[in-house]
């Protein structure tokens, strides 16, 4: 990965109680604010009825009951998490909305797909879950999504990114990651150079920005 990219230096362990500790709160304090950008990334994955769909990093299950709506009562989404904390709250939502039934919620790492059978999965989905892992862990995780995906399949990723020379709201965002890790855990990274690197043709890329901040929403198709 590129050295500009900062590096994630807490624990996965630290990443886990922070997220229990923030999933009754979380869609207070930035579902809303999200909500825009992670939509753009699932129109872009489109996915369809049948198909079987993993979303990576679910958080509270906004997107999970959007999947699930979306492949039908035929199809099959998968859903992955470190937070237990996380998986709780989205299946109380996936529970209300009657949509549990088409959904499997796992508890795991994604740099570790091994609940998935190889070319077994028509799309993979992530909304600010990529930048959350360490740059050598980066391609393993994406890696691991064309391993499990289908010839053809897709992979859509929404990201927070940088541009070159980095923006004064990315230099300060970067300066808290690096002082506070534990609450501003992500940072931006290069989504579509990395998946590039890591075997996927780019069907199609939107730049967008929240709160000054680039945000990248790519689709990438297993070659």
């Amino acid at each position: 990965m590129d050295a500009t990219i900062a590096r994630v230096n807490r624990s996965k362990e630290d990443a886990r109680t922070s997220y229990n500790r923030l999933s009754r709160w979380y869609d207070v304090i930035a579902g809303s604010t999200e909500k825009k950008y992670r939509d753009m990334g699932l129109q872009k994955l489109s996915a369809q009825p049948g198909e079987t769909i993993l979303e990576i990093g679910f958080g509270t299950g906004h997107c999970l009951a959007a999947l699930a709506q979306a492949v039908g009562p035929a199809g099959r989404v998968i859903g992955l998490d470190i937070s237990d904390g996380m998986l709780a709250v989205a299946r109380d939502r996936l529970q209300k909305t009657g949509l549990d039934g088409r959904v499997d919620l796992r508890l795991g790492d994604a740099a570790r797909l091994d609940f998935t059978e190889t070319g077994s999965l028509d799309g993979v989905f992530m909304s600010f879950t990529l930048e959350l892992f360490d740059n050598p862990e980066i391609p393993l995780v994406l890696q691991e999504c064309r391993r499990v995906l289908k010839p053809g399949g897709r992979v859509a990723v929404v990201s927070m990114t940088k541009t070159e020379p980095p923006g004064a709201a990315v230099r300060i965002y970067e300066w808290f990651h690096e002082t506070m890790p534990n609450y501003a855990d992500c940072r931006p990274i290069f989504a579509r150079r990395a998946m590039e690197q890591n075997g996927f043709a780019i069907q199609d890329v939107s730049v967008s920005s929240m709160w000054g901040l680039p945000v990248e929403i790519v689709l990438g198709k297993k070659a």
